[in-house]
């Protein structure tokens, strides 16, 4: 098996994002019109390879989708961007995972049915390729806990083939935001990328800056998305910002995901943490230009001439 810039570990699935919606939500069998729908590759971790491959990078991608026409799609939309596939397994007996976006303004609500995400687990990732990356990026940490149980043993092969390492935790349905199998993760963790919401309910600190110091401490660098607002880096001790460009947004669906996909980009093509941070701000702010997360994720010269 040849080598890869990055190997990115987790979610693929179809996404319906539908909207803007207005609020609330209507029942009760009525119909509501909205001014568009489209049927995208969603999953914050497809969204992130993506991202990295059209930023240049060699990418592989490892998870689960079902035997049926979305698993289908799935693996047609990767491999028509140039990732590999090959560890990607079709389960035979659960469902490629389906999610429907509602849109509402910059804000928007997920619901997903999560077919076969529970049933990934660290040994759907083969050793081979674990040994033949730069960088391994797991995604969507809640959603997979099977995965989540092997993930630090996977992370700690990665890191004795040399590789780096980052996660992107994503949201917690359940809301308990459980320490005890993410903090052994951590420790094997070069970048964590919580969105703003993410560090405050990880830490349950008001602070944005202070949430992010205190999980660096935990061992990660740790970056945050902020939206509109930007991002911010912490090691623990220091502390940098970028801003994020003034862009109208269509969609903000994968913003995250593209700047995953920038500052590893950025970091793998030997950029400072500065000009990695600038660039992925550049990367999630563009990303946001079209409908769905990956129609309008940017190459490496865009990328880096937005960023300034």
């Amino acid at each position: 098996m040849s080598g890869f810039d990055l190997l990115v570990i987790g979610d693929a699935n179809p996404d319906v994002v539908i909207g803007p919606v207005p609020q609330p939500v209507v029942f009760g069998q009525r119909e509501t019109l909205v001014d568009a729908g489209s049927l995208v590759l969603g999953g914050s971790a497809a969204i992130m390879a993506c991202g990295a491959a059209r930023l240049g990078l060699s990418v592989a991608f490892a998870g689960r989708v079902g035997d049926d026409p979305a698993g289908a799609f799935v693996r047609t939309a990767l491999a028509e961007r140039g990732i590999d596939v090959s560890a990607l397994v079709v389960d035979a007996t659960l469902p490629t995972p389906l999610t429907t976006v509602l849109t509402s303004g910059s804000d928007r609500a997920i619901l997903t049915a999560p077919g076969c995400l529970p049933a990934i687990t660290a040994y759907d990732v083969p050793a081979e390729l674990l040994r033949s990356v730069r960088h391994v990026h797991a995604a969507s940490f809640y959603l997979m806990p099977e995965l989540a149980a092997g993930l630090a043993a996977l992370f700690k092969e990665a890191k004795s083939n040399k590789a780096t390492t980052s996660l992107d935790t994503n949201d917690d349905p359940s809301g308990r935001w459980d320490r005890v199998v993410l903090d052994a993760v951590l420790r094997v963790t070069d970048i964590l990328f919580p969105n703003a919401a993410e560090a405050h309910a990880l830490t349950g600190h008001p602070v944005l800056a202070d949430a992010a110091g205190i999980l660096a401490r935990r061992g990660p660098l740790v970056v945050v998305k902020d939206g509109a607002a930007g991002a911010l880096a912490h090691d623990g001790t220091n502390l940098l910002s970028a801003p994020a460009l003034a862009v109208e947004p269509v969609d903000t669906v994968g913003a995250g995901d593209s700047f995953d996909a920038g500052y590893v980009a950025a970091v793998l093509n030997g950029l400072g943490r500065e000009r990695a941070l600038a660039i992925a701000a550049a990367c999630g702010s563009l990303s946001t230009r079209a409908a769905g997360g990956t129609a309008a994720q940017a190459d490496w010269a865009l990328a880096v001439e937005s960023a300034g």
